[in-house]
């Protein structure tokens, strides 16, 4: 089986539920963040000197992939959704990251590869959260998907200050 269908030729794409929909629909504008994520930590992950921040970001790759199918499941049960268990997952480790790197105000971002890498992606997490807000507003997206993107952002912003730290560049603005 090729992985040139054409059967988006017209606009259109099928969500693993099995509708068909515009490509700018607001769903797979949403997981299409989630997907444009993934490939930005993915890029990150090669630049990160810590072998705990590159295990980070591969779980949380691993967590997109479960998050997107949730999203491109709409009216269908996704068998792996996002569970509030993942959402306290990297609740408690960005609370531990601050509690071993306490911020003294405003950072300077990307002060290292790993860094900035990790900062382009804090960015991208912050925009798919706000596509799946907008999502919300139409359509159900489970509690515990919401609360985790929220979350997010903040997680991949401790994972990057956690490679300056390493590093001795955690710089304050």
């Amino acid at each position: 089986m090729s992985i040139v269908t054409k059967t988006g030729d017209q606009g259109l794409t099928s969500l693993w539920s099995g509708e068909r929909v515009w490509k700018d629909d607001l769903r797979v504008e949403a997981y299409g963040a989630l997907d444009e994520l993934s490939s930005q930590l993915g890029m990150a992950r090669h630049a990160c000197r810590l072998p705990a921040t590159a295990l980070a970001v591969d779980e949380i790759q691993r967590d997109l992939v479960r998050a997107a199918g949730e999203l491109a499941s709409r009216g269908a049960a996704f068998d792996r959704p996002i569970l509030a268990a993942d959402e306290e997952r990297i609740t408690r480790a960005t609370e531990a990251l601050e509690a071993r790197i306490p911020l003294r105000g405003f950072v300077l971002p990307g002060m290292t590869e790993a860094s900035a890498r990790l900062d382009v992606a804090r960015t991208v997490a912050r925009r798919a959260e706000r596509r799946a807000v907008a999502l919300a507003r139409e359509a159900e997206v489970a509690d515990p998907l919401r609360r985790y993107l929220n979350r997010l952002s903040d997680y991949i912003f401790m994972l990057a200050r956690s490679e300056e730290e390493a590093e001795g560049k955690l710089t304050y603005a």
